[in-house]
């Protein structure tokens, strides 16, 4: 992957399209340019560029001139994406709002339960699969365990570290085990620091899952990650199915066995120092 694409998947992670990242990143490369300099430049349709510029414009991602021809220039990086990241926050604020209200209204009926029988779900990106896992994390009481890929503990440091030193404070366990390899030595660390405890299973390539309260489970069905991103492909089952999440449970036990405590783990590969290419 190039520079220029690996910058522009970045982009569309923070809200852009495809068009509006390879624009905006042309801007912030060449400087200020007009409609018909950008047309010649990107050589796409003059009404596609106007479109892609109008776009970035109402997103404040892009600012005008005033002189004739109009000139567009990129807005500073940072002022970009501060402003993504308060649009956010923002709207999580809002969603949180509406989600006390929507459970100040459920008090005023009687739902019926649906324990009767089990669910299930399948996730589709990496985004789906984080907002499910703070979800359930919510109503978790007791602990929840894992086994994952190395590069899910990045996203775990991300997306989950808050809630998940909530839970811990709270009195809730978590067990995860990994693959613990040089490159994720800090991030590992990290886990451990927090109270995590955390184990490692040298080369793992069976099953990747997890279980909350040994009741609701996520299972991995295709996932082949290769970027830290929320856009990231990803099959997985969620289920609340009792006998599933019992074989895992057993599962996981029989592997945590087998592991090796992150710790003397980490401190294996420090003595060995990085592998030399």
């Amino acid at each position: 992957m190039t520079d220029d694409s690996e910058f522009i998947t970045k982009l569309i992670s923070f809200g852009l399209s495809e068009k509006e990242a390879q624009l905006y990143l042309h801007l912030l490369k060449h400087g200020p340019k007009s409609a018909s300099l950008l047309t010649k430049s990107l050589k796409r349709h003059r009404e596609d560029v106007h479109r892609t510029l109008i776009s970035l414009v109402d997103k404040g991602v892009v600012s005008t001139s005033h002189e004739s021809p109009t000139a567009y220039a990129a807005v500073d990086l940072d002022i970009v994406l501060d402003t993504a990241l308060k649009k956010h926050e923002t709207e999580l604020r809002e969603m949180e709002w509406r989600k006390h209200e929507i459970e100040e209204l459920s008090k005023q009926h009687r739902f019926r339960p649906s324990d009767e029988f089990s669910t299930f779900k399948i996730l589709k990106r990496a985004g789906d699969v984080v907002t499910t896992k703070l979800s359930i994390l919510n109503s978790t009481e007791k602990e929840w365990f894992a086994v994952v890929p190395a590069i899910l503990t990045v996203f775990s440091s991300l997306y989950f570290v808050e809630d998940d030193k909530k839970f811990i404070d709270r009195g809730g366990t978590i067990r995860f085990i990994t693959d613990i390899t040089h490159p994720y030595i800090e991030v590992v660390q990290q886990h451990l620091d927090m109270g995590m405890e955390v184990r490692h299973f040298d080369k793992y390539t069976g099953i990747i899952f997890c279980v909350f309260d040994k009741k609701i489970s996520i299972t991995a069905i295709n996932t082949d990650l290769k970027h830290v991103s929320l856009n990231e492909p990803i099959t997985a089952l969620w289920t609340d199915d009792l006998t599933y999440a019992q074989y895992l449970v057993s599962t996981f036990e029989l592997l945590w066995e087998l592991a090796v405590p992150a710790a003397q783990r980490i401190e294996e590969l420090l003595k060995a120092g990085p592998p030399q290419i």
